[in-house]
Parts: C-alpha cells; sequence; structure tokens
C-alpha cells in the first residue's frame, strides 16, 4: 500500500488542515458597545449637572 504523499514528497500526517473561517466575534464587538455606552452616559450626565448648575447660578 503507498503512502499519500504532499507536493514536498512527505508523508501525511493527521487530517487534513482547514482553512479558519473569519467569523464575527461578538465579544469584541459587545466590548466597543460598552465602551460607547459608558461614553454617552458620562457626557449625559455631565451635560445634565452644568444644566442644573447653570439654572441655579442663573
Amino acid at each position: 500500500m503507498t503512502l499519500i504523499r504532499t507536493g514536498r514528497d512527505a508523508p501525511r500526517r493527521g487530517a487534513t488542515r482547514r482553512r479558519s473561517r473569519r467569523r464575527l466575534d461578538w465579544a469584541s464587538i459587545d466590548r466597543w458597545l460598552d465602551r460607547v455606552v459608558v461614553v454617552a452616559v458620562s457626557v449625559a450626565l455631565l451635560v445634565g449637572v452644568l444644566a442644573l448648575v447653570l439654572s441655579l447660578v442663573l
């Protein structure tokens, strides 16, 4: 029985390698969305406090 050989004339071992498919990484999207929400809430709180202070002072 002959061995299956690759182009470099070496014996093959194990299963054939599959190309890893580029999948959508939901974890990285979730981290970015968390950062966007933190920035948006921080800006909203800052604007609210600034508006309250200005309305009390003026």
